[in-house]
């Protein structure tokens, strides 16, 4: 038998951080975007999503109030219109629930 693969939990929009809402906004409207990385294909090889093709997802990052870099934060979207927010660099995942 085949491992189940565990599937995202759901967190509702309201319930991220506003830069969060603020970034899916953005995301939405089609940017622009603060970050150079914005947009660019998220490999997915922590497997932590469902596996799908290269570039079937998008990440974006969310910023993160007196980090100096990056930070730990971002929005990832796939080409099926799913939402996924983590706020630990990768290692869970959230779908978003709009």
């Amino acid at each position: 038998r085949e491992p189940q693969k565990t599937k995202p939990n759901e967190v509702t929009l309201g319930a991220l951080p506003k830069e969060a809402q603020e970034t899916l906004l953005t995301i939405k409207q089609g940017g622009p975007f603060p970050y150079k990385r914005d947009g660019t294909v998220f490999g997915n090889f922590e497997r932590r999503l469902p596996e799908k093709n290269r570039g079937y997802y998008r990440e974006y990052t969310v910023p993160t109030p007196g980090s100096r870099d990056r930070g730990a934060r971002r929005i990832i979207v796939s080409r099926g219109g799913e939402y996924y927010y983590t706020d630990d660099h990768y290692q869970t995942f959230q779908r978003i629930r709009e």
